[in-house]
């Protein structure tokens, strides 16, 4: 395909995508508590909502942690009846939301709180919608398929990455394929969330770190979306420069409360972020390698992210010269150009200080075609400055296996 075709016909599914998007209702920010203890008093707060019966979505792993019952047993003594499900797993299918959709039904859940990570979280937004939309999860993919409003949705986060929480976005993935598809709609923001650090502090170092970068994706790819407004920027640049702060904190000292709730506040700005400017080609890749290898996308999105950059370095230098200057790094005589080579290395850098590295050993080459046709399809999706066509991702790909 021609290039200054391929770019046309991009800018005009993305201006129409977007004028589609402001006719719908816009995403609504979702009442927070935040602290120690917020779990508790968002569950104090479901309570006071008056539902009677609550099915949590979360793993086993939470649940033997004693995590589930910082919520579960405060609903219990407030009266309301609570259903577990804990069949979450990373990547979650759509067998795995029908099956909490069994559930919800077979017990007549008047609402879901997620408790978990961003599989979590995802499994209850589409359990929620698909609940009150004809009971099809496979239905609710696309944009916008939730006519009717979902049960009452709330989230207890215990990983400071995906964002999820405030997000109007789920991921749920076909187990035969291992496509992954999006359910998106503005009806799935949780109504009310609790950012508690005390749920974080047995948060392993690398799972800190590659959800941290999660987080610092969201935002440095809404800093350059071409969909971004000024408020957008403003969170993504809290983000940005809260994260390269407060992640190697929360990552050498993981019992670190203020660090903690300053990498959940992070991630939560980065997940608003991309409610209006949307994610871009680093997703796209990172999607990929998540569905072929099972690679968590924290991880994918840390490795991929360096690369994508310096791909788009040539459409966004003045932006990356920016985020240069946010986190206080170079000279100021530099110039722009230099400015954004400095900001790839800082993350880089941040890589190598988090015990990430620069390539992922699981890509096998003879994939390698087919993981760029996809993820450049997926990118041609996204409001990205710079597209990139087969064999620019293909190169980039190849990059990750040297």
């Amino acid at each position: 395909m021609d290039v200054s075709f391929a770019g046309i016909k991009h800018s005009v599914f993305i201006n129409s995508l977007k004028a589609l998007i402001k006719l719908a209702p816009s995403a609504t920010t979702p009442m927070s508590f935040v602290g120690a203890g917020s779990a508790a008093q968002l569950s104090e707060h479901i309570a006071r909502l008056g539902l009677k019966r609550v099915m949590i979505v979360t793993d086993k792993a939470l649940i033997e942690l004693g995590i589930v019952a910082k919520a579960g047993d405060v609903l219990t003594a407030a009266g309301v009846e609570v259903i577990i499900y804990d069949g979450v797993l990373p990547d979650p299918t759509f067998e795995l939301v029908e099956m909490g959709l069994l559930m919800q039904r077979q017990h007549q859940c008047d609402g879901v709180l997620a408790i978990g990570g961003g599989s979590a979280i995802d499994t209850a937004k589409t359990i929620a919608a698909a609940a009150t939309n004809g009971g099809n999860a496979r239905a609710m993919v696309g944009y916008f398929k939730a006519k009717v409003q979902p049960l009452p949705l709330f989230a207890i986060p215990t990983t400071s990455g995906t964002g999820s929480e405030v997000t109007f976005g789920a991921v749920i993935s076909d187990a035969v394929s291992h496509e992954k598809f999006i359910v998106g709609d503005s009806k799935l923001v949780p109504r009310a969330v609790a950012l508690d650090p005390e749920l974080l502090t047995g948060l392993p170092p690398a799972i800190t770190a590659t959800t941290g970068m999660d987080a610092l994706t969201h935002a440095v790819e809404a800093y350059l979306s071409t969909w971004a407004t000024p408020q957008n920027d403003a969170y993504a640049k809290m983000a940005i420069k809260m994260i390269f702060e407060y992640l190697p904190v929360a990552y050498d000292e993981g019992a670190n409360l203020h660090a903690r709730e300053q990498m959940s506040i992070a991630a939560y700005y980065a997940g608003l972020t991309i409610n209006e400017a949307v994610v871009g080609n680093v997703h796209a890749i990172a999607h990929q390698l998540g569905a072929w290898y099972g690679t968590p996308h924290g991880l994918a999105n840390a490795i991929v992210m360096p690369e994508v950059l310096r791909f788009s370095k040539d459409a966004v230098t003045d932006q990356l010269a920016e985020l240069a200057d946010l986190i206080d790094i170079g000279n100021s005589t530099d110039t722009a150009s230099v400015k954004a080579d400095h900001f790839i290395t800082a993350i880089v850098q941040l890589n190598e200080r988090l015990g990430i590295g620069t390539t992922l050993d699981a890509i096998r080459i003879p994939d390698i075609t087919a993981i760029a046709a996809r993820a450049v399809k997926e990118g041609a999706g996204y409001p990205v400055p710079k597209l990139m066509d087969q064999q620019e991702c293909e190169q980039m790909i190849r990059a990750l296996c040297v």
